[in-house]
């Protein structure tokens, strides 16, 4: 019987697993490829996924190429060598065109801070046929990120974009609270400043504006804005009555935070985050082509900031997001 069992042990260590018998390896890492190197995200996220401490959702992605854009934007064209050089430093590859990053790459990250170039960026990855993830916001106007997000769905390619704030411990806690009861409304706010070619709260708003987002879910009918010299107040009507505002801070003490208000309590946000959750879910995301963010939440979202401007230009007047996103799809571009 001892010479039967060490015979067997001998065969497995030679042969391997028998067939039938179960794998117990891990699934190797999809690599994963970085458009526009000229945000903070990038060496930020390259060291999360690409640690030697990385776990988990983490494990699952390694960024391998890079392909450094830019734009005449300041925050763009003042940073982009440096990052660029910083994910060199890490020895990921840095590449010149996006065609030449595709072949490199199973999944596909764009980070370019400027949203405008958004749609030109997100077209020849979602024909190549590769998962996307775009960092906040998904595009320079709501038309063009409709167009991204209608390019996805005809291709059937997985798509999604977010703002890290979303996913924080702190307003993830809130948003399930049990204590609050049903959620009746709530109150987000944040630094703002603007980027000049975009929609006032597109650059830095939207971190509120998709924490009020997560708080209060889609079906806001109505947007109105006040703009002062130090800050924006923008409130949002949403169609059961409930009433949700974003106050975008541009002078002063400007930090996030969001409170909301329940059927049975009024709870403030406790604390904040890094990007390390935005991050797990963007490798859970690219694992299994379910995107944590539907495209219509976002698309409302930059729907909610561009009737913001509108709401703006017409002295503060309430804004139907029906108007809004209407408009926006008669004016979306065709990108097949």
């Amino acid at each position: 019987m001892r010479c039967l069992k060490l015979t067997f042990l001998l065969s497995a260590i030679l042969l391997g697993p028998l067939p039938g018998q179960a794998q117990s390896e891990a699934p190797k890492p999809l690599r994963a490829g970085m458009i526009g190197l000229d945000t903070s995200h990038v060496p930020a996220f390259a060291k999360l996924f690409n640690g030697p401490k990385a776990t988990g959702e983490l494990a699952g992605i390694r960024i391998v190429a890079g392909y450094p854009g830019g734009t005449d934007f300041g925050p763009s064209k003042t940073r982009v060598a440096k990052f660029t050089e910083d994910l060199r430093g890490m020895g990921i590859e840095i590449v010149d065109s996006i065609p030449k990053l595709l072949e490199k790459v199973d999944v596909v990250f764009i980070e370019s801070v400027d949203g405008r170039i958004h749609l030109k960026e997100a077209a020849p990855v979602i024909k190549a046929g590769k998962p996307l993830f775009i960092d906040k916001p998904a595009a320079g106007t709501l038309a063009d990120a409709i167009a991204i997000f209608d390019l996805a769905a005809r291709n059937k390619v997985p798509c999604f974009s977010s703002s890290s704030v979303r996913f924080g411990a702190g307003l993830q806690e809130l948003r399930k609270n049990s204590s609050l009861g049903a959620i009746a409304g709530a109150s987000t706010w944040g630094p703002c400043s603007y980027q000049e070619g975009t929609p006032d709260l597109f650059f830095y708003g939207i971190h509120g504006v998709e924490a009020l987002y997560t708080l209060m879910g889609t079906g806001c009918e109505t947007v109105s804005r006040v703009q002062a010299d130090d800050a924006d107040l923008v409130t949002g009507v949403w169609k059961n009555g409930r009433v949700g505002t974003y106050r975008g801070l541009r002078r002063n003490k400007a930090e996030f935070g969001a409170v909301a208000f329940g059927a049975k309590a009024i709870v403030p946000m406790t604390k904040g985050d890094g990007y390390e959750p935005l991050c797990r879910e963007i490798g859970k995301f690219f694992r299994s082509g379910v995107a944590p963010v539907p495209a219509a939440e976002t698309i409302e979202v930059l729907a909610f900031m561009e009737a913001a401007d509108e709401s703006k230009r017409q002295g503060g007047k309430p804004v139907s997001l029906a108007d809004v996103m209407a408009k926006a799809r008669a004016a979306a571009p065709k990108a097949d």
